[in-house]
């Protein structure tokens, strides 16, 4: 920027002249023209250039338009004038307008700006062959200057200076103004107005004043400024003054006693008034001391502040406060930095870590019996926990002599003692002597801490003595409930009502009596308690229940109460049954079952009572019970068979009674069907026609078949045929790729073929190991030396025609070989007892209803065998054999 110098003398007093002269023309011309404006500028201007600053707000304060009517030159709102282009003033003056316009007042304002350009000096230097072009430093713009806190002085001490580089053509005097200068703090600084040097005037507290901001200016005597105003700022260096201080005067934490070492405390804060981010800031923390001093428990983070613990073993029984000294220092803990000191309280919390305790492990004390509602026992509970906390409140419990609940224990909270109380009466003729087993634990759970051993189960025993009180008697149960019968006549028995001694447990020397204005329903007898009717119901009567008091008064003339509940039910005429009451019983005398029903309900229903209500037929028949509604009825010894009547008399719940007949068939059988059902036989019997045919055409045929028989035993033929019309009854005799080894047995005779028949029952049997062909085929022998039933006899080889024979020839035969048989079947080769074996025979198709059985098989299960009950009577003897008894 080139300087503007003044001119000289006789200069200035033209361009004055000058100025006035355009002045006047200017007012002339514009009636609504402002202040002008003149500046003396440089013949040629640079583009950016400030020019000079125009005040607008004395021409028009609500410039809402602010317009050159220059191009070459913008206006600013401040009022600043800046060339756009570079422009050279080839005359000394040019003119131009700011136009001002308000639009919402529709106001117009001008200002004329007159620039007035000046020759600049020429100095003529003398360069010289050693000359050398040197660039000077700009010093409008100096680098921020710095002043340190409370500085000592000596005062006014210069911190900066500012010069123009237009210095060097014009003659420039410096001015300032900001905080420090012309506003507070006011005089702490100024600036010489020739040289441009800042001034401090005493010292500055950082942490008050960090920094100062002054404005600069360069002006020429004229008014001129070639400089733009400079924004200067004074920065404050910080000392260290300031001591760092914790946040807090007292710093107080919980922790829980027994707690894990490295457990967070809490977290300690200080400050320090230095520049922060510098060392005068940075803080480090220590512990200074501990109350208790050992064993250490904590630590504090150097930076962080945060505290922890060291070790696991707070106690809040031994110590429940520590108070820890804690210092903070700046200058990153350095020896020289500035310190300070804080204090931490830190509470013990407590856990519920130590167990409950009575007073003593046993106690004993006496209550009167009867007595209901006092407190007999108080149990102190000792406890190392907290007072009034959780981990000390106490609670006790009955766990054993207290089944039937007589007693109660409670706490009593502001003793922490347990109160043990009768809740229900006490009977010394029941027991003298309660042991009561007591426990005490805390609301909450026991907790388990390092060092601590398991929970010691605290129980202590408590002896209970009953003491003895002359009591008047006393009923069992103390509420009777009974039922009437609506139908029972007066006097009817309707139960029985009995008080007892409860010293002597007996009801000798009580008397019984109602007490009078009750219902009269029943009477007592005095000396039994009996129960009776004294009246007839009416079915239509409106009550028909009704409470009686009973007394009992003993020798001593105490007295004892009772209730009777009497209900009277509606009149019921049917009595309980039997069913069924028709039984066969065989010679096994296998127990008979029987039921009784009713069609009433309760009370006349189950259980119910049997007994046989004849003397003489209760010597030989006797019942027993076999659930609330049967009985089983069997005889008491051996008597001879026959058709037993028996009269049974049942009694329902409420006491009514009903007798039935029930007839037993004393049969000798084995099975019941054997017996059949017993039929009355008249006294005369009299054949019809066909009756009569029928018994001569059954002889006959009786005899047409002994005469066959005969011709059978002369022929004694070995192979006998079968037509297809007998093949269906008779056993068909099947192969056996292996036989058993009772085959080879000398003392067992095989068949070929033997089929028997008697009157409308056959029994068929087929000999293992041989051939049949039916169809009118023969029976062929696969091996030799086989017997047939003919040769046995002595027969020869005859044949029959039908292949039958009779019941007695076959019977004869195989009785002495089936002992035979049955009696080797328990032996081995040695004569000794063998166990049973598998008998191997062909699949024919279907199995045996019955099963596996073997003729020698020791049958372990009865119940499996209940089939052979229902075989004929020529198996019986078979069946018999083989089933154990």
């Amino acid at each position: 920027m080139a300087p503007a110098a003044a001119r000289p003398g006789g200069s200035l007093c033209r361009a004055a002249c000058r100025q006035l002269l355009f002045g006047l023309l200017v007012l002339s011309l514009f009636c609504e023209a402002c202040k002008k404006v003149t500046f003396n500028v440089p013949s040629k201007l640079e583009a950016g250039m400030l020019v000079g600053r125009v005040n607008l707000k004395e021409c028009l304060k609500s410039a809402e338009h602010i317009s050159s009517s220059d191009p070459d030159f913008r206006i600013l709102e401040d009022g600043s004038v800046y060339t756009t282009n570079i422009i050279s003033l080839s005359s000394e003056e040019k003119t131009f307008t700011i136009l001002l316009k308000d639009i919402q007042r529709r106001e117009e304002k001008k200002i004329l700006v007159n620039l007035l350009a000046h020759q600049e000096k020429t100095h003529k230097v003398r360069r010289t062959r050693d000359t050398v072009l040197r660039r000077t430093k700009r010093r409008w713009a100096p680098i921020p200057s710095s002043m340190m806190e409370n500085s000592l002085g000596p005062f006014p001490m210069q911190i900066q200076q500012v010069q123009s580089d237009t210095a060097q053509n014009y003659t420039i005097y410096y001015s300032a103004s900001g905080p420090g200068i012309d506003r507070d703090p006011k005089g702490l600084f100024y600036i010489e107005r020739e040289t441009g040097n800042i001034f401090a005037t005493g010292p500055v507290d950082r942490e008050q004043y960090p920094s100062f901001q002054i404005i600069c200016f360069a002006t020429t005597a004229d008014g001129y400024s070639p400089e733009i105003p400079l924004l200067h700022t004074i920065r404050i260096e910080d000392d260290n003054d300031n001591v760092p201080c914790f946040t807090q005067d007292l710093f107080e934490f919980v922790v829980p006693e027994h707690c894990k070492p490295g457990t967070v405390v809490g977290k300690v804060i200080a400050e320090d008034r230095d520049e922060p981010y510098t060392l005068h800031t940075t803080l480090r923390y220590r512990i200074v001391a501990e109350q208790p001093p050992l064993p250490k428990m904590f630590s504090v983070h150097h930076e962080s502040g945060v505290i922890t613990t060291l070790t696991s073993q707070l106690d809040r029984e031994i110590t429940g406060k520590h108070i820890v000294l804690i210092e903070v220092r700046d200058m990153a803990g350095q020896p020289f930095g500035l310190c300070n000191t804080g204090t931490v309280v830190i509470n013990i919390e407590d856990v519920n870590d130590n167990a409950p305790c009575c007073g003593h492990s046993s106690y004993e004390t006496k209550v009167q019996e009867n007595q209901v509602n006092v407190e007999i026992l108080r149990i102190p509970c000792l406890d190392k926990d907290e007072p009034n906390s959780p981990a000390w409140n106490c609670r006790f419990s009955i766990v054993k002599g207290n089944e039937d609940d007589r007693f109660a224990i409670t706490t009593d909270g502001r003793t922490n003692e347990g109160v043990l109380c009768v809740v229900k009466g006490l009977d010394y003729e029941t027991a003298n002597l309660r042991i009561l087993e007591i426990t005490v634990a805390n609301e909450i759970p026991y907790a388990v801490v390092p060092y601590s051993s398991a929970l010691p189960q605290s129980i202590c025993a408590v002896r209970v003595i009953v003491l003895d009180d002359d009591e008047g008697p006393v009923f069992k149960p103390c509420l009777l409930p009974i039922k009437i019968d609506g139908c029972g006549s007066i006097g009817t028995v309707v139960g029985k009502y009995v008080a007892e001694d409860p010293e002597t447990g007996n009801s000798e020397g009580i008397s019984y009596r109602i007490e009078p204005g009750q219902c009269t329903w029943i009477t007592i007898d005095e000396k039994s308690g009996e129960l009776r009717t004294t009246t007839l119901f009416d079915k239509d009567m409106a009550v028909r229940q009704c409470n009686i008091t009973v007394l009992a008064i003993d020798r001593s003339g105490k007295t004892g109460t009772g209730t009777v509940l009497a209900t009277v039910d509606d009149c019921n005429g049917q009595y309980p049954t039997l069913t069924p009451q028709n039984f066969i019983m065989c010679r096994d005398q296998k127990p008979v079952c029987i039921t009784a029903v009713t069609p009433n309900d309760s009370p006349y229903s189950a259980p119910f009572r049997f007994d046989i209500s004849e003397r003489s037929m209760g010597s030989g028949w006797q019942t027993t019970q076999h659930d609330a509604k049967s009985i089983y009825l069997l005889p008491r010894s051996d008597i001879p068979f026959g058709i037993y009547t028996i009269p049974i008399r049942v009694t329902d719940n409420a006491g009514r009674q009903g007798t039935s007949m029930v007839t037993v068939n004393y049969c000798d059988c084995i099975t019941p069907s054997d017996c059949g059902v017993p039929r009355q036989v008249s006294s005369t019997i009299t054949l019809g026609v066909w009756a009569i045919l029928a018994m001569i055409l059954g002889s006959l045929l009786l005899l047409l078949i002994l005469i066959t028989l005969c011709g059978c035993y002369g022929t004694g033929a070995v192979s006998k045929h079968v037509t297809d019309d007998l093949a269906n009854q008779n056993l068909i005799i099947s192969n056996t790729e292996a036989p058993g080894e009772e085959v080879m047995d000398p003392n067992i005779i095989p068949l070929q073929a033997a089929t028997v028949n008697s009157c409308d029952q056959g029994v068929g049997m087929g000999t293992i190991g041989h051939e049949v062909k039916t169809g009118g085929q023969s029976f062929e022998m696969s091996k030799g030396g086989h017997q047939t039933l003919e040769s046995v006899r002595g027969y020869g080889q005859s044949t029959m025609e039908q292949g039958r024979y009779s019941y007695s020839e076959w019977q004869n035969f195989m009785h002495s070989r089936l002992g035979e048989k049955v009696y080797m079947c328990r032996q081995d080769e040695e004569n000794k007892r063998s166990e049973d074996y598998v008998l191997p025979y062909n699949y024919e198709g279907r199995g045996s209803l019955a099963g596996s059985v073997g003729c020698c098989s020791d049958q372990q299960e009865e119940e499996m065998l209940e089939f052979l009950d229902q075989l004929e009577p020529k198996f019986r003897t078979l069946a018999e054999t083989c089933v154990k008894r």
